[in-house]
């Protein structure tokens, strides 16, 4: 009735909101393990401070030259939060950035990674830090912090987003592409472990449409689950290269082949009048890449520009030290294979192919 008391109102928390402090302190309690298993010389503080600190002298550099790069996952993580498969994702994060770094001639330093959901949750963020983790330690460089966002409403329950932020140094006069690329000089490409973090947009489309579950036996691989074969993680190329390129002189420049492919991404270290002519009969297409052109019905012209094929990262070597860098590389770990030569070109840069796809 009118002029009644009302009962007061319960008073709201931040968890009540759908965010749980204590939840994001416990994270960081179980991640400062994996965080201190990347220390490299250069970065020796703990996280949980407002910033990280790293200290270029420490890691032995006269006279840096500062290079960044930041990156994600893109739609990997979809395949990753519908498989249920946490632990890749994270050492894709780190691949995506450091290796846009060495192709620059930078070594990477330190990384810090931002994590975002709807609704935390500690075991899932666990997964996907301790892969960040790897990813840095594969890489030589130092994870010295991060930030989680738990922001209820952004987000469905479940899903989570990642974004990446790497630095790398060189010393002054050392950075990639050099100068003198041009002509006759000769292009090798370094195998790829699969779809690494690219396209994924159009592999989840083929998925829906041949009626597929991430549980289901990869039609590719029939030993593994389709979700596990498609999460298999970005190549890291960053000691390889750095002892590569320490061991000859003959490298003039690297390409990174991510979203654009072949076409897109090589001319980006061609200077003008020059392109490449490359032999497509010489990229050892993988098998998924065999049964995603089957399956989706894509074309070649469209597969060398959504997906790597069968090669993550392109080469530019002067054509009298190929073998040696070949050499290089291989002691390195890394599987080499002659792709093409430089040419001049008025309407370079770009991509020329001859040959055929093994698709």
């Amino acid at each position: 009735m009118a002029g009644e008391p009302t009962e007061p109102r319960s008073g709201l928390t931040y968890r009540d909101a759908g965010v749980d402090i204590d939840a994001g302190n416990l994270l960081v309690e179980r991640i400062k393990p994996l965080v201190k298993a990347t220390r490299r010389p250069g970065a020796d503080a703990d996280i949980g401070g407002f910033g990280g600190v790293f200290d270029p002298r420490a890691a032995g550099f006269k006279d840096p030259v500062l290079v960044a790069a930041n990156d994600g996952v893109g739609t990997k993580l979809r395949v990753a939060i519908e498989a249920g498969i946490h632990d890749t994702v994270g050492i894709d994060l780190v691949a995506m950035s450091v290796n846009d770094l060495v192709v620059q001639g930078a070594e990477p330093l330190f990384f810090l990674d931002y994590f975002a959901t709807g609704r935390l949750s500690v075991d899932t963020a666990t997964a996907v830090v301790a892969g960040i983790a790897e990813g840095c330690r594969i890489a030589g460089c130092a994870l010295i912090g991060g930030e989680t966002a738990e922001m209820p409403g952004m987000y469905a329950d479940g899903d989570y987003d990642l974004a990446g932020f790497a630095v790398g140094a060189a010393e002054r006069g050392t950075l990639l592409p050099r100068r003198d690329v041009g002509p006759g000089d000769v292009l090798l490409g370094l195998a790829a472990s699969g779809v690494h973090s690219n396209g994924y947009s159009l592999v989840r489309r083929i998925v829906e449409r041949e009626g597929l579950s991430y549980t289901d036996p990869a039609p590719f691989a029939p030993e593994t689950s389709l979700g596990a074969a498609l999460l298999t993680p970005t190549r890291i190329y960053v000691k390889p290269l750095l002892a590569a390129l320490k061991a000859t002189d003959g490298i003039k420049a690297l390409a990174h082949i991510t979203g654009g492919g072949f076409v897109d991404n090589v001319p980006r270290v061609l200077p003008a009048g020059v392109s490449v002519r490359m032999d497509l009969s010489a990229v050892p297409v993988l098998p998924v890449f065999k049964w995603l052109a089957a399956a989706g019905g894509v074309p070649a012209a469209e597969m060398v520009r959504t997906f790597n094929c069968g090669i993550g990262m392109v080469v530019v070597v002067e054509a009298s030290t190929a073998d040696a860098a070949i050499a290089a590389l291989t002691e390195a770990g890394e599987a080499v294979v002659r792709l093409g030569t430089l040419e001049a070109d008025a309407e370079g840069p770009r991509t020329l192919f001859s040959g055929e796809l093994a698709l």
